[in-house]
């Protein structure tokens, strides 16, 4: 994988593109849904910004060239997601969850299916929403643990070429449409069999909304990412064709894995777009706030270190998350491992970052007057949504680690390279 981080020219006007959107439409997104009331009415708020996303182009610009779209890989995703996460998480986490929502089907759907499913989020036009529902109530860290465990507990059971879904959901994004009556693409994880292992015991199927028997029972009323929705929701006896299963029956494990695997290093992105946007705030206050003193607080030593302390998480974060998508891109042996280090690296780099940057602001920083508090807020969930950090290290790493074929440097591209080829390289 070669050592360069130069944008092409391509990239850079995607970054260009992508900085004029956010600075232009996507920053009306906290005016229109400041002081609103409930989740669905912030959400729905954000409906004209993200139509005009969709206009723009740039829904289709994060979907794969290869199902039909104009993305060609995950670096141009993470240019577009810091640019928009450095201005309003809302409509840019709904844009994203729909890569996620769909990626099962981009990796093992059918051309049929990938016709079927993936046709309307091409269109520069409307406002189409794909989840991936997985998370339950009560936690889906071990989805997979058969019995006695619970795993995933909503089930698929297959009876004159329909499959019937009955089973409840959380924390997945946009599941409930605009309207309440689902997504336009739901691909649910399902328990298809009670005996089987864990590798063959679970199924995606995929369901379109209008969804009859998806019912929310509350919108989370959760701490960031104010106007965007998760809920939760049962679905009762969900119909869908017995043909709306993606990849083999009893293949849903690697494909959740795999999806969320290759998600984790644009979590990373995000969380610096939002350290981005607390240091442009927070240089600035400190060029031209004296706070009583004789000279702007960027003179005193204490606060240069902070400033310089943040920039260097910033740059480390993007760097490490720059490299796990250049990784996942090339499909190098060490692309899971660096996708996770950045998920959790810049998610906890965020958090912290943001609290520092509120130390030199000072009190007012505590006030919503000011950005700060909200971007901590926004930041919060990064450690902890998207496989949380804790199961990260100890199932994904921990994983890789005690595996006895795991080389430490393989993660760089330094792996120890085979006899032959150590062979060749000392008589060259």
């Amino acid at each position: 994988m070669p050592i360069d981080f130069t944008p092409t020219t391509e990239q850079r006007e995607l970054r260009h593109s992508a900085r004029e959107f956010a600075r232009t439409v996507l920053s009306g997104v906290a005016e229109a849904t400041r002081d609103l009331p409930t989740a669905e009415q912030r959400f729905s708020a954000t409906r004209p910004m993200y139509e005009e996303l969709i206009r723009a182009g740039f829904l289709r610009r994060v979907i794969p060239a290869p199902f039909g779209g104009d993305g060609t890989g995950l670096v141009d995703m993470a240019i577009v997601a810091e640019e928009f996460h450095a201005v309003d998480v809302n409509v840019s986490l709904t844009m994203f969850g729909n890569v996620l929502g769909l990626f099962p089907i981009f990796m093992a759907g059918t051309p049929e299916q990938r016709e079927r499913f993936v046709t309307p989020f091409l269109q520069t036009q409307g406002a189409p929403l794909a989840g991936l529902a997985n998370s339950e109530p009560g936690g889906s860290a071990n989805f997979s643990a058969p019995r006695p465990a619970a795993g995933t507990r909503t089930t698929a059971t297959l009876a004159g070429g329909e499959w019937t879904i009955s089973g409840a959901k959380q924390w997945v994004s946009s599941a409930s449409g605009w309207d309440g009556k689902g997504s336009d693409v739901l691909t649910v994880v399902a328990r298809t069999s009670a005996d089987a292992p864990p590798e063959g015991a679970l199924s995606l199927i995929a369901v379109t909304g209008p969804i009859a028997g998806l019912v929310v029972e509350r919108q989370s009323d959760s701490l960031g990412h104010r106007a965007h929705l998760t809920p939760r929701f049962r679905l009762e006896n969900v119909r869908a064709p017995e043909g709306n299963v993606i990849g083999p029956v009893g293949g849903a494990k690697p494909l959740v894995e795999a999806a969320f695997g290759g998600t984790a290093a644009l979590v990373g992105i995000m969380g610096v777009g939002l350290m981005r946007a607390a240091f442009d705030f927070t240089l600035a206050f400190a060029k031209r706030e004296y706070r009583g003193g004789a000279v702007p607080i960027i003179d005193h030593q204490a606060v240069g270190y902070a400033l310089a302390d943040a920039k260097a998480s910033i740059e480390a974060s993007r760097a490490l998350s720059w490299q796990a998508c250049a990784a996942q891109d090339a499909m190098a042996p060490g692309a899971l491992e660096l996708s996770l280090h950045a998920k959790v690296f810049a998610s906890e780099a965020a958090v912290r970052v943001i609290t520092d940057l509120m130390r030199v602001v000072g009190i007012d920083s505590y006030d919503h007057e000011l950005p700060l508090g909200g971007l901590l807020q926004d930041a919060l969930v990064l450690p902890i949504f998207d496989g949380g950090n804790m199961g990260v290290r100890r199932r994904q790493l921990h994983a890789l680690m005690r595996d006895p074929a795991y080389d430490p440097l393989s993660a760089s591209g330094a792996a120890s390279a085979p006899v032959a080829e150590r062979a060749a390289l000392t008589a060259v």
